[in-house]
């Protein structure tokens, strides 16, 4: 992938958010955190990218991919004004229709196409599928990683604001219960395994799933900026203090120092 097919990428990237323009502040503010979700995927995905010592064109590729991944979020919401998948659409699947409907990826090699429309299909599924090459399973799971890593900026970001500056949409509309949470969510965590969105229940359930997707992360690289950005004891906060919970977090913090420190990820850094 050339520079220049980068740049017509993003310029049309732009000029599609901008032409989502909602009715309601509510509704807009959805709207502007899913752009500024991507911006934020493209930098970790070009960090992952400088870490694992990749070429330019595989990092071009890399960030189109950050670019695409989600772009299917903006005619979900305006159609449902929900991000939750299970009661709209799959918005990975919406997301590749779009840019074909679109046909913006017309001017790169079909190589380059085709890596991009399966990155960005396979971005949310829980697990990815056997029997893919060398290259569509890295950068599967380089947006996957840099993908999870926003989302928890996201997440965290949300629970600290005042309720009437919250996007309500990213909580998928899960009710807030103080001091309750699913034993099936935070015994995945205890195993080392991540959860299921359909097992929540409340809030607390979703923060604890933001903390199980940290046994996915498949990069050293990512793992470090986990620990960098303090996201486990900014999460851990935001949840009931017993020794259950403590227990579980203690769990996750230790699977991640290790990781992080011993390269002890699939794709250790360099």
């Amino acid at each position: 992938m050339d520079q220049n097919e980068l740049i017509l990428l993003k310029r049309w990237f732009a000029d599609y958010c901008a032409s989502f323009s909602l009715p309601t502040e509510v509704d807009q503010r959805n709207i502007v955190i899913k752009q500024e979700h991507t911006n934020q995927v493209c930098l970790n995905a070009l960090r992952i990218a400088e870490d694992l010592g990749l070429d330019q064109e595989m990092t071009r590729l890399s960030e189109a991919i950050a670019l695409c991944h989600d772009v299917g979020r903006f005619s979900q919401y305006e159609q449902y004004k929900t991000f939750d998948d299970s009661i709209s659409v799959n918005h990975a699947v919406l997301g590749t229709q779009v840019l074909l409907e679109h046909n913006v990826l017309r001017s790169m090699r079909k190589h380059d196409q085709d890596i991009i429309v399966r990155s960005v299909t396979l971005h949310n599924v829980f697990t990815l599928p056997g029997g893919l090459d060398e290259q569509s399973l890295l950068f599967s799971r380089l947006i996957r990683d840099a993908d999870k890593l926003d989302i928890l900026r996201v997440v965290i970001e949300y629970f600290q604001q005042d309720k009437g500056s919250r996007a309500e949409a990213v909580a998928l509309g899960l009710p807030d219960r103080p001091g309750e949470y699913s034993p099936a969510v935070l015994a995945c965590l205890v195993r080392g395994e991540m959860a299921k969105k359909e097992a929540l229940t409340t809030l607390n359930d979703f923060k604890l799933l933001q903390l199980a997707w940290l046994y996915d992360l498949n990069f050293t690289c990512s793992l470090r900026m986990v620990v960098e950005r303090d996201y486990i004891r900014r999460l851990a906060d935001m949840l009931p203090r017993n020794q259950e919970i403590a227990g579980a977090i203690e769990t996750v913090r230790c699977y991640v120092d290790e990781a992080s420190r011993n390269g002890s990820s699939p794709f250790p850094a360099r």
